[in-house]
């Protein structure tokens, strides 16, 4: 390989850094922190077609990028996904219900508590 061919590879991978940059194109992992798909989800998509994908070099190696955007209307059309999605909202209003009543709870004891003391003097 000669300097010419490694200043290309260089300005390729210059010029495939400034058009990611502010793009929708992110990384695997990225993708499924802000969707909540598997990256064994994601990688099933892309290698099905369902949704794009990209190998550009990391610094590590090569790193595939999928869109954020393709990949969050993916993961809202999975029944699965939806599902737990559900399930973590089902179990978040529960939470807040039990709070509620024991809240209710707390005031009810208090107000005994508070009327025994007036009785026993």
């Amino acid at each position: 390989m000669d300097w010419e061919d490694r200043l290309d590879g260089w300005e390729l991978e210059l010029e495939l850094n400034a058009q990611l940059d502010g793009s929708e194109w992110v990384t695997l992992d990225r993708a499924a922190t802000q969707t909540g798909a598997s990256r064994a989800a994601l990688r099933s998509w892309y290698r099905s077609g369902q949704i794009p994908s990209r190998l550009v070099d990391g610094p590590h190696g090569p790193q595939r990028l999928v869109p954020l955007r393709l990949v969050a209307a993916r993961a809202e059309a999975s029944p699965r996904l939806r599902h737990a999605a559900q399930r973590q909202l089902a179990e978040q209003a529960q939470l807040e219900i039990l709070r509620h009543r024991i809240d209710q709870l707390e005031t009810r004891v208090s107000e005994l508590e508070h009327g025994l003391r007036h009785r026993q003097s």
